[in-house]
């Protein structure tokens, strides 16, 4: 009996081309007449499936913003924090701030990104994009990165006097109990949200601009444009059908004179 030849192995896969250098990136038609005018700015710069990512000067980065608006990316799809303190191996600044940019002329991404820490705020680019203003503002709320020259820097999610960003690696996965809510679960008579009582302004934030009852209770007649404010009277309910009775079983055949002489 011959013996059978073992199959040979498989060929190992090719081994991927090597990634392009900083110099080649900052050259790719994408960002290159960006990069161009703020060149010097430039710390660093990967890329990923595609996508370019470059790291700038932190106290340059409005500069930066303008440049790359100016260079058709005009959309600033979203600006993040990333907290890097439990990273395995870094040993730089805590924190990065991501910028992705979009173009709609080259239909093209790219993300700009600089470092820093609670000690180093990074300027606001709200002066470039008007969206940043509420980017910057969770950011801040989430992660405590500050940004110096934001025009109104404040939590917008969590509420003033919160202890704690959330999305910092050393926060509590499970939370923490703050011991108060935002609103009680039942308000007393009288003791709902009020017109103006968030110190704003009224258009800001209220819809309803009278007193609420009770809490949870929404005065749709009002606010829906329904008259006079009267309270809509509930529908009467649907008087239900009648179950027609079953058909009475019939009687059985009286029996012949022949079956009852049998």
């Amino acid at each position: 009996m011959s013996e059978q030849t073992p199959p040979s192995p498989p060929t190992p896969p090719a081994a991927p081309p090597p990634g392009r250098s900083v110099d080649d990136i900052k050259r790719d038609p994408l960002v290159a007449d960006a990069v161009s005018r703020v060149d010097d700015a430039v710390l660093g710069a990967k890329e990923f499936v595609g996508e370019i990512t470059l790291f700038f000067d932190r106290d340059r980065i409005v500069e930066v913003a303008r440049a790359f608006k100016d260079a058709g990316f005009v959309y600033l799809v979203d600006l993040s924090g990333v907290d890097y303190s439990k990273y395995p191996g870094h040993t730089g600044l805590r924190f990065s701030v991501s910028y992705t940019l979009y173009s709609f002329q080259k239909n093209a991404r790219v993300r700009l990104r600089v470092w820093t820490d609670e000690k180093w705020p990074v300027p606001s680019v709200t002066s470039v994009w008007r969206t940043a203003n509420w980017h910057e503002r969770e950011t801040f709320d989430m992660l405590g990165i500050q940004f110096s020259g934001h025009p109104n820097l404040e939590r917008i999610l969590m509420w003033e006097g919160f202890n704690g960003h959330p999305l910092r690696k050393d926060f509590p996965i499970r939370g923490i109990d703050t011991g108060a809510r935002i609103y009680p679960e039942v308000f007393p008579e009288g003791g709902g949200p009020k017109a103006g009582s968030t110190g704003k302004d009224v258009k800001d934030v209220n819809v309803y601009k009278g007193e609420w009852k009770r809490y949870g209770q929404w005065p749709v007649a009002q606010i829906g444009g329904g008259g006079n404010g009267a309270k809509a009277a509930a529908p009467a309910p649907a008087t239900p059908k009648p179950v027609a009775a079953a058909p009475a079983p019939a009687a059985p055949p009286a029996p012949t004179d022949e079956e009852e002489t049998e």
